[in-house]
């Protein structure tokens, strides 16, 4: 039998816009909406034209080319007829192929929010329907606050998605704006609602207050909904919206889902899933979620040797999915609860071949289990399991010395009388037969200290002109001012390769000096710059 169709719309330069934190810039727009128009989703909704410069800006032209674009706004308002309406103008003058109306569903919110009567609602939502049918656009319309009108008046929310339908709206929404209802009432309601309108003419928008948005839409799935709303890992307003990176990879790999449906994504654009996720946090400027579901770094790592083990005869014992089949990769982790199974798997990883009898392994797996007891992390700093390692099977180059260094900060009042903390390094360093001698001044010290460092080393200078440090963590690992201090600092370089490094130490420069060499140290072994 044919699969039936499930369509998925994107609100992340929308709904995903209201996230704390975020603002996206008109050229960042336009970037998003390419990389979802390409990945596969049905519908991309670009904004509120009329709501702010760059959003107006954005409908000025057509953004997708096979997606459909889609400019959201609100019906009519009360007492305005629709010519008048400049809402509604912004929306009919914008260029996209759909309009998305959002709606009150709520008889509370009717009264409170818009202050006019439950008739004038419905009037203000099929006059807008109608309009934009006249104009020749796909019409969606959000039933805002759905599903917690429906359980106060269900007849008046019910109601309201009838009018929709009937005045021409090809989606009608149901919205759990609060994020507070759970799966089952999501289904009950969903099949409730289409006796009346069809499920191949019902969404579903679910937040994540209660973290059942995926749930939710899922659920509204089972009910007989056959759009689904949402935001790239699941960014929005409060606690966010349902996370289209996690429900394409269940629509596409849980045979309940797989064997019924068919959604606009293939095979091979499931393989970039991870890519997309990480390509989005890139954008916004953030740390990737390490534990995001399908996509995170940790997704598909073991930690437990006896799990390693297992894992290493047959991935199935402790993977639900093979991670290749949306992009990530297996990691088996190093770490004091790691056994020889770990550290080969990881070894294999780093493309490092060694016979499992070399009693070198011994030497490794003790030597990471003692670091560890000190303090280092190995699971989160792969790039400095993967020196040490390397040094201890051979293979690490002596790129460049550091003889000495020096980190000075002074606080002082400056000429304008105002207290001000500068900082200044001077680093001391040997490449072949000559000595650069190298000072900066930082935000901090350690920024001084990685200015100076990277400031002049000779013939690797080029290898290094790209790398660039994206995070700098500090933890203190047991108390008082004498503590014993782990950095963790996550690099980048031009082709977006990210690697994590580690430092340990009773002070918290010298934590930060190693963990600062071992990310230099690994861009040029893996540059293959010579020695």
């Amino acid at each position: 039998m044919a699969k039936e169709r499930i369509y998925l719309y994107d609100t992340t330069l929308r709904d995903g816009a209201q996230t704390s934190g975020i603002d996206f810039s008109l050229a960042d727009k336009q970037l998003i909406a390419g990389l979802l128009d390409d990945f596969g989703f049905d519908y991309v909704e670009g904004g509120y034209p009329g709501a702010n410069p760059i959003d107006s800006e954005f409908f000025t032209e057509k953004r997708t080319t096979k997606a459909r674009f889609t400019a959201f706004g609100m019906t009519r308002r009360p007492g305005v007829s629709v010519s008048n309406d400049p809402g509604i103008a912004a929306l009919l003058q914008a260029k996209s192929d759909a309009i998305c109306y959002v709606a009150k569903s709520w008889d509370y919110h009717v009264e409170v929010a818009l202050s006019t009567t439950l008739e004038e609602n419905l009037a203000g939502l099929s006059q807008s329907v109608e309009a934009a049918n006249a104009r020749g656009r796909e019409v969606l319309v959000d039933c805002e606050h759905f599903f917690d009108g429906y359980k106060a008046n269900p007849g008046y929310a019910l109601t309201c998605a009838e009018t929709a339908f009937k005045a021409g709206a090809r989606w009608v929404v149901l919205c759990d704006t609060n994020g507070g209802t759970l799966p089952d009432e999501v289904e009950a309601i969903v099949r409730t609602v289409a006796a009346t309108v069809p499920g191949d003419h019902l969404g579903i928008h679910a937040h994540n207050d209660t973290e059942q948005a995926v749930a939710n839409s899922l659920a509204a799935v089972r009910g007989g909904a056959r759009q689904i709303q949402g935001t790239l890992n699941g960014i929005g307003e409060r606690c966010g919206n349902a996370n289209l990176v996690t429900l394409v990879a269940n629509l596409k790999l849980k045979s309940d889902y797989a064997d019924r449906f068919d959604i606009g994504v293939s095979e091979e654009k499931l393989k970039d899933l991870t890519r997309l996720s990480r390509e989005f946090d890139e954008i916004l400027n953030r740390a990737p979620n390490r534990h995001a579901p399908y996509v995170g770094e940790a997704a598909f790592a073991t930690k437990a040797g006896i799990h390693a083990s297992a894992l290493v005869k047959d991935p199935r014992t402790y993977e639900h999915i093979e991670p290749e089949r949306v992009g990530n990769t297996r990691r088996v982790l190093v770490s004091d609860q790691a056994g020889k199974s770990n550290l080969i798997a990881e070894l294999t990883r780093f493309g490092i071949v060694v016979d499992r009898s070399d009693p070198r392994l011994d030497t490794l797996l003790s030597l990471v289990k003692d670091r560890e007891a000190t303090g280092y992390a190995y699971e989160r700093a792969d790039a400095s399991l993967e020196l040490l390692a390397r040094r201890t099977l051979g293979g690490v180059p002596e790129f460049f010395h550091v003889e000495s260094f020096r980190v000075l900060v002074e606080r002082r009042y400056n000429a304008n009388g105002d207290l001000v903390t500068a900082s200044e390094a001077t680093v001391k360093v040997r490449v072949d037969d000559n000595v650069m001698i190298s000072a900066a001044e930082g935000n901090g010290p350690v920024n001084a200290l990685d200015s100076a460092l990277r400031k002049d080393l000779g013939k690797y200078q080029d290898y290094i002109k790209d790398l660039s440090l994206e995070d700098f963590k500090v933890r203190i690992l047991n108390g008082g001012t004498g503590a014993t201090t782990r950095v963790l600092i996550e690099s980048k370089d031009s082709t977006e390769t990210r690697w994590a490094t580690i430092g340990v130490s009773e002070n918290i420069i010298d934590a930060s000096f190693q963990a600062l060499m071992d990310s230099i140290v690994y861009k040029l072994l893996k540059s293959n710059a010579p020695v």
